[in-house]
């Protein structure tokens, strides 16, 4: 079989396994909804944003449904490394790049159901983007970009970790990173200190940049910083995975 094929199996297991772990499922899918329906009717009114506040979040919290499932893959990669299914792997010639890959592409899959359940209820919710098809397929290429580097980038967490529970704890500073930046309330908002960590940190110009392609008005600095970071954040999460899994397996 070729590594394409390999990943195609590999992915198929690692399907099947996220649908048989509700857990998993309810952070990746209805955690950001919870999230939504929280901030929008609870605090929606507390910010004062220039817009109506559904239309202001609903970006930011595309790419906090990024983060939320991540924390189930970094426990799936690292159950693989402890409970000798890589030994098993190994036994039938699986190429070691197909474990990988499929724990990244379940990943993506399982982001893209999670924010389209998300974007659904934002549109019940009175979500009015101004975006034409271009802009809805350029914000969709961020969001995946995103995805895919966040996925490598957890992957290699969940191999570095010790043990199944640390490997969810060590996905926690992604999934909490989207809080401190430009997703719930502008970055000027905040306090000296936040505000500054707020605007340098990757989330702000990622979410940014889907935030301006959404409303038809992209700003492209703020486009290149954001593919400039997913980019950085891919490559040392696939280089960083590759050499924890040549060390483990």
């Amino acid at each position: 079989m070729s590594a394409q094929s390999h990943s195609l199996v590999m992915l198929r297991r690692n399907l099947k396994h996220l649908t048989r772990n509700p857990t998993s499922v309810f952070n990746a899918v209805l955690m950001p909804i919870i999230i939504m329906l929280m901030f929008v009717y609870m605090f929606g009114d507390a910010f004062s944003v220039g817009v109506d506040y559904i239309d202001y979040a609903t970006p930011g919290l595309i790419l906090l449904a990024v983060c939320y499932g991540l924390g189930a893959t970094a426990t799936a990669v690292n159950s693989d490394m402890t409970k000798g299914i890589i030994n098993r792997f190994k036994a039938m010639d699986v190429s070691r790049g197909a474990v990988l890959v499929g724990h990244v592409v379940t990943s993506v899959l399982t982001n893209l159901i999670a924010i389209a359940a998300l974007v659904g209820v934002a549109f019940l919710l009175g979500f009015s983007p101004r975006a034409g098809l271009v802009d809805w397929l350029a914000a969709g290429g961020v969001v995946v970009l995103l995805a895919f580097a966040a996925g490598w980038l957890t992957v290699a967490l969940g191999l570095s970790a010790k043990s199944p529970e640390t490997a969810g704890m060590a996905a926690v500073p992604l999934v909490m990173l989207p809080f401190f930046s430009s997703a719930i309330v502008p970055a000027e908002k905040m306090g000296p200190g936040l505000r500054q960590f707020a605007e340098y940190q990757p989330f702000t110009p990622i979410i940014e940049t889907v935030r301006g392609l959404l409303d038809s008005a992209p700003d492209t600095t703020d486009a290149a910083v954001a593919v400039a970071w997913c980019v950085a954040i891919a490559l040392v999460g696939y280089l960083w995975a590759r050499s924890a899994f040549t060390k483990r397996a």
